[in-house]
């Protein structure tokens, strides 16, 4: 693993890492299972799928999905079963032609060399995979057989096509480029422009770009509506204010992507006291392009109410070195505290913004000062 190894900090995750992240680590209460894990996998299982036949529906989808062990089973399987198929079919035909039997010279057979089940199999071999050895060879004496030659040709060139596709696809799927794609292991909630602001770090590790990227959130939350009706997983939108205007994204260097806390935000009326005690989680999905493929790929991670850092901004990981901007990813995840509210942004707007928050820290700051003076002096 690379983090094991020392190669990648632990100030952030891999969107897919070889050890599975399936629970934070952190000891606190005991809370509602994650909707999706750190390394992106959705925890959700289905069950009682009644109508298993649409599977094989769509049977190349469901081969791609399937293990790799699967996979190269019914390779193998698919193969070896059409040989043996073929490998009948060709004894058959030698048997009820009676090439099984010795004949004179003169006897021309369906196909020659042909003396026990063996030599048929391999015959069905040779054909499918065309390799021609020369001892066995078609005649044209018989027309099933040429029949069943063009027969197997068929199936096998159909066989070779799915099984190649089916291969390829898995080897070249989008979820591989997003083993590259990292995000921040926490997020942060702070004042930015005056606002508050939910934010994370994203980044990438290669050179080559995610073109046409952009970034969605969501907030997922246990709610009832006003009939009374129960949603364990509602799925509430969080608009963004991206470093470049708009939800694309230029992934050249980690990026900070940031969300104003207003009072559209399902995050307007969160506190940091209602952080340490609410069930929420914040799904951050990134979806892209892949320069070198043009195949889309998508990176995903969530953020618990634990892993959410109240009155912490991210430190810089970008300097001019040698008239390159060089990163830093041993600072990826790193947070310096700042001073924030910790009232709610509603709380925060009714109370007259961040100059009335400023205006109250500095007054506060001066009695401090008088005060410790004065024991100052009367020590």
């Amino acid at each position: 693993m690379l983090s094991r190894k020392g190669l990648i900090p632990e100030d952030y995750l891999l969107t897919r890492l070889a050890e599975d992240v399936l629970q934070p680590k952190f000891k606190t209460k005991q809370r509602k299972a994650r909707f999706v894990a750190k390394n992106g996998t959705c925890n959700v299982a289905h069950t009682n799928i009644r109508e298993q036949g649409r599977f094989l529906q769509d049977v190349f989808t469901t081969l791609v999905d399937l293990k790799w062990l699967h996979t190269l089973l019914i390779f193998t399987m698919s193969f070896l079963c059409s040989w043996l198929l073929f490998g009948m079919i060709w004894w058959l035909v030698a048997f009820a032609h009676g090439d099984l039997d010795t004949k004179g010279d003169d006897f021309v057979p369906c196909v020659t060399d042909i003396h026990s089940f063996s030599s048929a199999f391999l015959f069905s071999i040779e054909v499918q995979v065309t390799i021609g050895f020369g001892g066995r060879m078609i005649t044209e004496e018989c027309v099933s057989a040429i029949v069943i030659l063009i027969l197997q040709n068929i199936v096998g060139l159909v066989i070779n096509a799915i099984m190649l596709g089916c291969i390829f696809m898995k080897t070249a799927q989008a979820n591989r480029r997003a083993e590259t794609l990292i995000f921040s292991k926490h997020a942060v909630i702070t004042v930015r422009n005056n606002n508050m602001c939910f934010m994370f770090r994203l980044g990438d590790l290669r050179k080559s770009m995610i073109i046409s990227a952009t970034v969605h959130m969501q907030v997922v939350r246990k709610t009832v509506t006003n009939e009374g009706e129960i949603v364990p997983l509602d799925q509430i939108d969080i608009q963004m204010d991206n470093p470049v205007g708009t939800n694309s994204i230029f992934l050249v260097s980690p990026l900070i992507i940031s969300h104003v806390i207003d009072k559209n935000s399902p995050l307007y009326d969160l506190s940091a006291t209602d952080l340490q005690h609410e069930d929420i989680e914040v799904i951050v999905v990134l979806e892209g392009v892949v320069e070198t493929t043009g195949i889309t790929t998508q990176a995903r991670t969530s953020y618990l109410s634990e892993e959410i850092l109240w009155g912490q901004r991210f430190v810089s990981t970008v300097s001019e070195e040698d008239g390159m901007y060089a990163v830093d990813y041993s600072k990826f995840g790193n947070t310096v505290k700042v001073a924030t509210p910790s009232c709610s942004a509603r709380a925060l707007d009714e109370a007259g913004g961040m100059e009335s928050f400023r205006l109250k820290e500095s007054s506060g700051a001066s009695v401090r000062r008088r005060i410790r003076h004065q024991n100052t002096k009367e020590q």
